[in-house]
Order: structure tokens, then C-alpha cells, then sequence
């Protein structure tokens, strides 16, 4: 198996050919899902020359199993269930009570290290891209989508460098634009198709936010 990409800055740069008619448009906002989608947005925000901001969403794993997501958070008291899973796990709603209160307080600790004083971005009327490094199980990238739309976009785009097909055809139903950059199968899982899928750090995070804030430049 050969991975596709060499890196997320990699991924990033290929991405960003499957949205060149977004270029230098002021009323883009580019919303990476933190950790691993920052470096891979900040690449699409470079090459099209548009602002770029994070939107901070936590996966709710399954207790024993916690790859596997139950549903997600976001800001703003969104939270997203996948019944499926809860009805076939039998997980009673004290326990994902429980985990939805650890992983807030995980997204509150992010929110404060990587936004500082730094305001919330205005997300109404905008058009909005999403972005991460690729969809598995799609469950943080659906939280995200709900959240987004409470606060009325102009258009809501997903953005991926690679993802299942099916991960591909249900964000299309979901979405105004659904942009996969490739969809291999079998899928496997995100890092299998990337040279270097090492984790980003926080550290990492908060240096490529500081030089988004020079985005979209004159």
C-alpha cells in the first residue's frame, strides 16, 4: 500500500488545487479542526490566499473502545450522537454524560491555548471550508457541520484531502460542497494513506495560528 501523500503540508498543497476558484475571495473563512487538520488548512489558506481560522471539536469514544466515536462536541453546547452506536453499545446517558464533560473540558483548555484573547471569528454570511487531514468515522467533522450551521454561513463546504466513499457521499447530503481529493478503497484509516501522519502538537498548532493572523495577505 503507498501512501498518497508525503505529509499534511503535502496534503495541504493538493487540497488547495481542488478549491483554486475560492482564491483571493474576502468573504472566504478557512476552519481547520484541530490537531491534525491545522498544518493541512494553512496550506489551502497560503496558496488561496484567504483567512483561516480553527473550529475546536472533541470526538466522544465509546468507553473500553474510545477509537471508536459515539457522537462529538463542539463549542457552543452542540453535541452530535450517533444512535447507532449508543443503541448497539447499550451506553446509558450518565456515561455519555460523563465523557461529553471530560471532553468539554479538553475543548475549553484548547480554545484558551490556541484562541488567547484572540475573538471567536464571524462565521454569518461567509463561506466556510472546513478542513481536516481525512475522514474515518466522520463523527468530529459532523459535530463541526452542525455547529457551523447554527451560525449561518453563506455556504458550508467540507474539505478533505481523503476519505471513504461512503464518509464522501453522506457529508454530500449534509453540506453545500463536498470536496474529497481522493477517496481510496479499501479506506483503511486516515494515516495509512500518509508518508508522515505523526501527531501535530499544540506547540505546533498555536506557531501556524500566529502566522494565519497574516492571512489573507495584501
Amino acid at each position: 500500500m503507498m501512501a498518497i501523500f508525503r505529509d499534511r503540508v503535502d496534503a495541504g498543497k493538493r487540497l488547495a488545487k481542488e478549491l483554486s476558484k475560492y482564491s483571493n475571495r474576502p468573504d472566504v473563512l478557512i476552519l481547520a479542526l484541530p490537531r491534525g487538520g491545522v498544518p493541512v488548512a494553512f496550506e489551502v489558506a497560503k496558496e488561496l490566499n484567504v483567512k483561516m481560522d480553527v473550529f475546536i471539536v472533541r470526538k466522544l469514544g465509546v468507553p473500553g473502545n474510545e477509537e471508536l466515536a459515539m457522537g462529538a462536541i463542539a463549542s457552543d453546547d452542540i453535541r452530535v450522537l450517533n444512535e447507532d452506536i449508543v443503541r448497539s453499545y447499550q451506553i446509558p446517558d450518565r456515561v455519555i454524560a460523563t465523557v461529553a464533560a471530560n471532553e468539554l473540558r479538553e475543548l475549553e483548555r484548547r480554545e484558551r491555548k490556541y484562541r488567547g484573547d484572540h475573538p471567536k471569528p464571524d462565521i454569518s454570511g461567509k463561506i466556510v471550508i472546513l478542513i481536516d487531514d481525512g475522514l474515518a468515522t466522520g463523527a468530529t467533522m459532523h459535530a463541526a457541520v452542525e455547529a457551523i450551521k447554527t451560525k449561518h454561513p453563506a455556504k458550508l463546504i467540507v474539505a478533505v484531502p481523503t476519505a471513504s466513499p461512503d464518509m464522501c457521499e453522506f457529508f454530500k447530503d449534509i453540506v453545500d460542497e463536498m470536496i474529497c481529493a481522493t477517496t481510496p478503497e479499501p479506506f483503511y484509516a486516515v494515516g495509512a494513506w500518509y508518508g508522515d501522519f505523526s501527531q501535530t502538537t499544540d506547540e505546533e498548532v498555536c506557531e501556524i495560528l500566529n502566522k494565519a493572523k497574516n492571512l489573507p495577505s495584501e
